[in-house]
């Protein structure tokens, strides 16, 4: 069974260059949210394996969307995505919950490292 992913990013490019990535190596992408409060209502609707979101989005941050996310799921698998410079929201989101992180911009074979880490 293919695991599911759902693309939390507000950014269109980054949510398709993530999918372009994932895709080519066999993993589904379920479903795909431009803020956390979307995140929030995909993760309830399409239960995915694994969430990766950008810590900085409008309307619910990053941070906030996982810890609402593990609120609903405690066993919720999230991978955050950050640009350089911001280790302290990192260091927040993965006290929040976040399994791992991945800095922008993606490098395929990091980005692929974090999800197998992940998912196993």
């Amino acid at each position: 069974m293919s695991k599911s992913i759902l693309l939390v990013d507000d950014a269109a490019f980054m949510r398709m260059m993530i999918k372009d990535i994932l895709v080519k190596n066999g993993y589904d992408v379920v479903g795909e949210a431009e803020n956390g409060l979307k995140a929030v209502e995909k993760y309830k609707e399409l239960k995915p394996n694994l969430v990766i979101m950008d810590i900085t989005m409008p309307e619910l941050d990053g941070i906030e969307a996982v810890k609402e996310i593990k609120k609903i799921d405690p066993a919720a698998c999230v991978i955050m995505c950050s640009a350089m410079g911001q280790q302290g929201m990192v260091i927040e989101a993965i006290q929040s919950g976040a399994k791992d992180f991945i800095v922008k911009p993606f490098q395929a074979d990091r980005v692929l490292e974090a999800v197998k880490k992940v998912l196993g």
